[in-house]
């Protein structure tokens, strides 16, 4: 009886301990999802969108990151870092990737990663403010009004900057705005004073030329990213690769690119920024128009157009393929489109061969999804290739109707020896040579545009 009892309390013990234990495995759960999914938000350091092509301090560590791991990245943007945060407490994501201040409120949410970099806490104000310029903490009274982010990683130096003013003043948390929202308010007179990064706040200063930022509120701090506290895998995986980017200088190379470049300062003058407007290219009318006819997010259609032609009128491929959405020459001819064509006709001439593609695809192709991979695919290396690669994947046993791992596999499987992959034997085969990567930059870049860009 003994021995039972204690063989069933060793069973027990062992179940808890390997849940405990699969829990904490955030790698094996980011694996079996098949993507990394990162927490951020969205403004012209962080994440953001400049003429059409994703870009951002935090997005660009995000994808050498997932690089590293292996798999493909995915993110959720917003201006809420609680929401951020409780999308990382429940496991919906893997990492908030932000400049999270390391403070003992900090610790008791997330796990932190490796230093990423320093910085201070600075009060930034308008130039010749009136009714005054704030040169000490001890030129604030009760009547002044003080804002600052919303952020709970932010709270003891909040609390530090009201206990070393002599009067203290109103502070208010503003939620659900960028940084970047809160500085334009201060630089537009809407605000008065704002409590800013002090790294942030120089790069801003830069385009907003009537701030001071000359007032420390908080020397030296250091801040990292964050992870669950039951993400041990990854947190271990995350040290390596940082230790690994800042050996090899990347880390600090990227930095530079966004907090010391004058170019951030060009793209927030553009109008095809992100975060300025809800302007992808100059021809977003006519692809909002034009994605009816194919019942296309508009979006999506853009992300194509861009894979193709980065919306630059005049490209001429090394294969003669031209125009916006780059048809062949024969191909243009028989959707109504010729050199002389303006590039309403050019769109419209791709949207005609993307609904030629679709009425060529099976009828069994019925999930939406995968049938937009199709369309992708077919438009990139022709109909006739997708069709016998669908063959060969019903031939060896893979759904001729998925494209992941099924339709794709064999694809990509493609030589310029072999073109049609005749075998199934998958290491006489070396990615193909027009198609690898093809739908998945443009799914990929449509998400972006998803996150940044309003429907």
């Amino acid at each position: 009886m003994g021995v039972a009892l204690i063989g069933i309390a060793v069973y027990i013990t062992h179940k808890i301990f390997y849940r405990e234990e699969e829990k904490k495995d955030a790698i094996r759960r980011i694996r079996e999802r098949g993507y990394l999914l990162a927490l951020t938000d969205r403004n012209t350091l962080n994440y953001f969108l400049y003429r059409g092509e994703p870009a951002g301090f935090q997005l660009d560590l995000l994808e050498s990151f997932a690089d590293y791991l292996g798999v493909p990245l995915k993110i959720i943007a917003s201006e809420d870092i609680s929401k951020l945060y409780y999308y990382l407490y429940y496991n919906v994501a893997d990492v908030i990737a932000l400049n999270l201040p390391v403070s003992s409120e900090g610790r008791r949410l997330v796990h932190y990663t490796g230093i990423l970099g320093e910085t201070r806490l600075i009060l930034l104000q308008r130039k010749n403010h009136s009714p005054k310029v704030i040169k000490t903490l001890e030129d604030f009274t009760k009547e002044d009004t003080v804002h600052a982010r919303r952020n709970e990683f932010m709270s003891p130096y909040y609390r530090s900057f009201l206990k070393h003013t002599s009067k203290r003043p109103t502070l208010i948390e503003d939620p659900d705005i960028s940084q970047e929202g809160l500085i334009r308010k201060v630089s537009e007179g809407s605000i008065s004073y704002l409590l800013c990064p002090e790294n942030t706040a120089m790069v801003y200063k830069r385009y907003y030329q009537n701030l001071d930022a000359s007032v420390v509120v908080f020397p030296l701090y250091a801040y990292a990213w964050g992870v669950n506290h039951n993400s041990d895998t990854l947190l271990m995986k995350l040290d390596e690769w940082l230790a690994e980017s800042k050996k090899s200088g990347e880390l600090k190379k990227t930095y530079l690119e966004y907090f010391a470049n004058q170019k951030i300062v060009t793209n927030m003058r553009s109008d095809y920024v992100s975060l300025r407007g809800s302007q992808i290219s100059p021809f977003d009318k006519e692809l909002r128009e034009l994605s009816l006819k194919i019942h296309w997010d508009w979006r999506l259609l853009a992300s194509l157009v861009y894979e193709e032609s980065n919306f630059r009128l005049g490209q001429v491929s090394s294969r003669s393929a031209y125009g916006l959405m780059q048809l062949m020459p024969e191909t243009a001819l028989k959707m109504g489109m010729d050199s002389i064509s303006t590039p309403s006709q050019q769109l419209d001439a791709g949207v005609r061969y993307i609904k030629h593609l679709d009425e060529q695809l099976p009828y069994e192709i019925t999930n939406p999804k995968d049938r937009i991979k199709f369309i992708l695919a077919a438009y990139n290396v022709g109909i006739g290739r997708v069709l016998l690669a669908r063959e060969k994947a019903e031939k060896y046993g893979r759904d001729p109707n998925r494209w992941d791992g099924n339709v794709e596999y064999y694809l990509l499987r493609r030589s310029k020896k072999d073109p049609y992959a005749k075998t199934d034997i998958v290491n006489d085969y070396t990615s193909d040579y027009t198609m690898e990567g093809f739908v998945d930059d443009i799914i990929n870049r449509y998400y972006h545009y998803k996150n940044n860009i309003p429907q």
